[in-house]
């Protein structure tokens, strides 16, 4: 099993203070309650900070910039959320900005377990 480093609630905090644009057009869109399911965002969780999290849908959200391309340390995140019952989805900044309606629309397609 990974062994990760205890996240500090503090970098969390610090991370909802400095968000990305992207992460700003997505959160206005979530905490909206438009999908009629609450989100926290930046949510520390088993070693890792998740962007947006819906516990009652075991949905996670994550705006990803290009550092993210083919990632393994992120599929194997996934893959130890998935392991708990989340759904992730991601998505690139690029798209949020362009985009928010599609992203929006692919949101409310995800089932939920």
């Amino acid at each position: 099993m990974v062994q990760h480093q205890p996240v500090n609630r503090g970098f969390a905090k610090a991370l909802r203070s400095n968000a990305t644009d992207a992460e700003r057009r997505l959160w206005s869109l979530l905490r909206a309650g438009r999908l009629g399911v609450k989100f926290k965002r930046q949510v520390p969780l088993d070693g890792y900070i998740i962007d947006f999290v819906c516990f009652e849908a075991r949905l996670i959200i994550e705006a990803d910039g290009s550092q993210h391309a083919d990632s393994a340390s992120d599929a194997r995140r996934d893959a130890h959320f998935a392991a708990q019952g989340f759904r992730t989805l991601r998505f690139w900044n690029h798209d949020i900005l362009q985009n928010l309606d599609g992203v929006f629309s692919e949101i409310q397609r995800a089932p939920t377990p």
